[in-house]
């Protein structure tokens, strides 16, 4: 199992340091290829850049919390949070079109196959990681039309509508 992680390409957790202006002040951001990669999908979802993305945040984590000890860190969990969310979305996705209908014989719909199945020809015990890599692969796939008038930045559980 450990090889779906251990083979990532170092790429994926090799740092970069942006430099941005948050409110006229210059900060510097590290953080892992992949986390801006995430950040810069979250941001085209919403039509912002990725540095209107992260001013975004700033401000709500300010205005929830009164401040963030660590922005890095604390965008490094909203790139997470995103990807628990879509893959909560995906299994909830999955498990609609396991569901039979009524008059249905239970097969799964347009066969649809389980993302949490062993992967028998890599081992048994490796279908929740494939699920997992999967949901993180498609995060950029899942488009706006499944989450209707939603904002995928917003960390405080609340979906906010779109003006």
């Amino acid at each position: 199992m450990c090889d779906i992680y251990t083979s990532a390409d170092p790429i994926h957790y090799e740092q970069r340091t942006r430099s941005m202006r948050i409110h006229g002040v210059v900060t510097s951001i590290r953080l892992e290829n992949l986390c801006w990669d995430i950040l810069a999908r979250i941001a085209a979802k919403d039509r912002m850049t990725t540095n209107q993305l992260i001013g975004k945040l700033y401000d709500e984590i300010v205005e929830r919390r009164g401040g963030v000890d660590n922005l890095s860190s604390f965008l490094r969990v909203s790139c997470m949070r995103y990807l628990s969310y879509v893959a909560e979305q995906q299994e909830k996705d999955h498990l609609m079109l396991k569901q039979p209908r009524p008059g249905d014989d239970g097969e799964p719909c347009d066969g649809a196959a389980s993302l949490t199945e062993p992967d028998t020809a890599n081992g048994a015990g490796r279908g929740a990681a494939n699920a997992l890599l999967a949901a993180a692969a498609a995060a950029a796939a899942v488009d706006s039309a499944s989450l209707p008038g939603a904002r995928l930045h917003r960390l405080d559980g609340k979906r906010a509508r779109q003006a």
